[in-house]
């Protein structure tokens, strides 16, 4: 056990999860005492995020916030002015890889665009309008970005080894 433990802490792996797990229980409970209606987005996106480094926590991490912003813009705009099928969908997420093309953004982006997109336009909340759920999407991603990168500039780490 002991050697077991050693091991795991002279790779990195036991500081890095040990830090990931803070880190969402940060983000679920800040999103929880925003009062946002789907918490759980916050500590994914902490997860996601999350690096060994800050640097390596930054890079994916402008690339989340970017193409969550566009996905949750565009998804409250087709939300709001169309009934979401198929058709629909296909052809915003085209607009989306185009948009982001042209933007010359990351692939990465792109991919966290679509999957807003998606969210924002398929999720049932009654009468609450679709911008409101744009915001309360991007807002619960922007807690889990802040609070990963956060803890990875006051708790800085080396990069996890891998033994084979």
């Amino acid at each position: 056990m002991k050697k077991w433990f050693s091991s795991m802490r002279q790779s990195g792996w036991l500081t890095h999860s040990v830090r990931t797990a803070i880190a969402t229980s940060v983000s679920l409970l800040t999103a929880r005492l925003s009062k946002l209606p789907d918490p759980y987005w916050a500590a994914v996106t902490t997860i996601v995020v999350m690096q060994s480094t800050l640097g390596a926590s930054w890079d994916i991490s402008k690339r989340r916030i970017i193409g969550t912003a566009i996905g949750a813009g565009t998804g409250g705009l087709i939300a709001s002015c169309f009934q979401t099928n198929a058709g629909i969908l296909a052809a915003a997420l085209l607009a989306l890889g185009i948009l982001c093309g042209t933007l010359r953004l990351d692939p990465a982006a792109y991919r966290f665009a679509g999957l807003t997109l998606f969210i924002v336009t398929l999720i049932n909340r009654g009468n609450t309008p679709a911008f409101i759920i744009a915001f309360h999407r991007f807002a619960e991603v922007c807690i889990g970005i802040l609070v990963a990168l956060a803890l990875a500039a006051v708790w800085p780490a080396r990069e996890v080894t891998i033994r084979k």
